[in-house]
């Protein structure tokens, strides 16, 4: 349980540098071989905030964005399991084919300026006040994602990012 929790703690610090000042993030780790927990249940002695979705109403926003992020995590997950793990445009169409809006998401480059391979790639996908971001590649080890507060402008990424025109 310790290295879980260091672990995710560094996934955080990760996602943090990436985005920049951020509130309450939650981040889910995502190995290859498993399906990302988007947020810890309540334990037995906690309330929830917010009655059961009763069949027939919608759910949430705090359930919608949780939904979300799984299905964010998951993709992430899939492509980082291919030979397209080192390919931006892979995780965009794969997000675009999973449901998420193109016109809503940002991605960093796959090389550096002069060419050599990213050491990782972050991509987003803007849902109004919050933000689903993931990181790859050989400095961070597994996918990591999680969910941060929208940045000014309808963005995610602070920096530089690559212009999705495909």
């Amino acid at each position: 349980m310790p290295r879980l929790c260091l672990t995710a703690l560094a996934a955080t610090v990760v996602l943090l540098g990436v985005t920049g000042c951020a509130a309450a993030p939650i981040v889910a780790e995502t190995p290859q071989s498993a399906v990302a927990e988007p947020a810890a249940s309540p334990s037995p002695t906690e309330t929830p905030d917010a009655d059961p979705v009763e069949e027939g109403e919608e759910p949430s926003a705090s359930e919608e964005i949780s939904d979300d992020l799984e299905r964010f995590s998951r993709v992430a997950a899939q492509v980082w399991g291919s030979e397209q793990r080192s390919s931006g445009r892979a995780y965009i169409d794969a997000l675009v084919d999973a449901g998420f809006d193109r016109d809503a998401m940002q991605v960093t480059e796959d090389a550096s300026t002069v060419g050599n391979a990213a050491e990782s790639i972050q991509f987003s996908v803007w849902l109004g006040q919050d933000c689903l971001i993931g990181q790859v590649g050989p400095a961070t080890g597994d996918p990591v994602t999680g969910v941060f507060e929208a940045l000014p402008g309808e963005r995610c990424l602070i920096g530089q990012t690559r212009t999705i025109d495909w």
